[in-house]
């Protein structure tokens, strides 16, 4: 077992409050009927949650993230990337207005997924005109 999952392991017996109260929502596929994982390593990264089939990650922040909002954008600019639509969330929303945060998630997830980036950009991909049998 790779580091990483052995620390989201362990990141899964330390949930906040906040946590395990997303997590009964989201678990089971109670929501729109998709497959959420919890303390997933996605690249160096270990997020709250994830929505594979959607690319959806779903972030609760705590205080601490106040210290550390540039860490947080180039995370989050990692996964965007790689293709994933990242929603943030306070611990204290989710405690206050649990129904409002799962509304959120909810469209997030009944609207469209993007496809995932071009590893090139398309005149990359395209032959050079030496090659091109139209000439």
């Amino acid at each position: 077992m790779s580091a990483s999952y052995r620390q989201a392991k362990r990141l899964r017996g330390q949930s906040t409050d906040a946590e395990r109260l997303v997590w009964n929502r989201l678990r089971n596929r109670q929501l729109l009927d998709c497959k959420f994982r919890r303390q997933q390593p996605i690249g160096p990264y270990i997020v709250d949650f994830c929505c594979m089939e959607k690319l959806l990650v779903v972030e609760l922040d705590g205080g601490q993230h106040m210290l550390q909002q540039e860490r947080d954008a180039s995370r989050s600019a990692y996964l965007m990337e790689r293709g994933y639509r990242v929603l943030r969330f306070w611990n204290n929303d989710v405690l206050a207005q649990i129904e409002s945060v799962l509304g959120v998630i909810h469209e997030a997830l009944a609207g469209p997924v993007t496809p995932h980036p071009s590893p090139l950009p398309q005149g990359e991909r395209e032959l050079p005109s030496a090659f091109d049998e139209s000439e």
